[in-house]
């Protein structure tokens, strides 16, 4: 126990001395693009609503990461342009950190040889909030510290109350997407916003760089398709490769494998229920130091889309990238 409140102890104060605020990440990532790219709003030609919760390295004895979100896009026509417009919220828990990221999404569209472009912008706001008080530091669990989750940790740039700040935040993303595959590129916190909880303690947004891409692959069977799929994420200090594969059947069930390169490895599946509601799980298994004490990470996500240019009678096939 106490090895690993010092170990996530640790890693809070290196994410407040050197990195700054990091994006969480999601096994399910090829289900929730909106949350890296704003340049996908509207892209399902859909009204499409998601709600996501993911419980990472469940087990490891508190201040596990936790993240809920909520997100919702449409096509849209703006100013007599085809377009979408979204919105995300989202609700990150690590430790101290109880972060609350709200923002817009609206995403033009052109049409090119190669497919449809979507080129979009996310402004929003970036609530971060610390509450020591919920916290365990080594010295509590050695009796040191005064027992009971102690709001001092000695060190100053970490505040000793509960502290809440507001910052600006805005990205920008392209999105190139046909019927077989999607590309994307994307930028998050371009402008880093940063705050200050006192005269010692800041906190800042690092930039985040993605890069995404799929493709369905029909296989010999017409009811069977292959998705392979990939995610990139740097903030140029570290960086995360996602690879994934999901085998489709009939666009009502899924099943696959991700990698996490040097992280961990994962099992998604889900299925559609009926017209456009679907529901999917995945479970990540450690690779790295992390799994001695982690019983794995769980995420969920429902998620509902109604296709503009049917009636909701009609079958929808809302499980396909596209």
């Amino acid at each position: 126990m106490k090895k690993t409140v010092s170990f996530l102890y640790l890693l809070l104060l290196v994410q407040f001395v050197v990195f700054g605020q990091q994006d969480p990440q999601f096994t399910n990532h090829m289900y929730y693009k909106l949350g890296a790219n704003p340049g996908y709003a509207g892209a399902e030609n859909a009204i499409s609503g998601l709600i996501l919760n993911r419980y990472q390295w469940v087990g490891y004895g508190g201040g596990e990461p936790k993240t809920m979100v909520f997100s919702v896009d449409a096509p849209i026509k703006a100013f007599g342009a085809p377009g979408g417009l979204g919105l995300n919220i989202v609700r990150d828990q690590l430790g101290y950190y109880n972060n609350l990221w709200i923002n817009l999404n609206y995403a033009y569209k052109v049409t090119t040889g190669l497919g449809t472009l979507g080129i979009g912008v996310s402004p929003g706001f970036y609530n971060f909030n610390i509450s020591p008080e919920e916290w365990v530091t080594p010295d509590d669990i050695s009796g040191s510290g005064g027992g009971g989750g102690g709001t001092d940790t000695g060190d100053g740039s970490i505040p000793s109350e509960e502290a809440s700040q507001l910052a600006f935040d805005i990205g920008l993303g392209a999105y190139l997407y046909s019927r077989d595959y999607y590309l994307g590129v994307s930028v998050s916190h371009i402008n880093e916003g940063a705050v200050k909880y006192d005269d010692v303690a800041s906190d800042y947004l690092a930039r985040h760089y993605y890069a995404m891409g799929g493709y369905n692959i029909k296989l010999s069977d017409p009811l069977f398709q292959l998705r392979p799929s990939f995610l990139f994420k740097s903030d140029l200090a570290s960086w995360q490769l996602d690879l994934n594969a999901n085998v489709v059947y009939d666009d009502k069930f899924w099943g696959g494998l991700s990698y996490r390169v040097q992280d961990a490895v994962a099992l998604l599946m889900g299925l559609e229920l009926f017209n456009g509601l679907r529901i999917g799980y995945s479970f990540d298994l450690a690779t790295s130091a992390v799994r001695r004490n982690s019983l794995g990470s769980h995420e969920f996500f429902v998620s509902y889309s109604i296709n503009v240019e049917r009636s909701r009678n009609q079958k929808y096939k809302s499980i396909r990238f596209l």
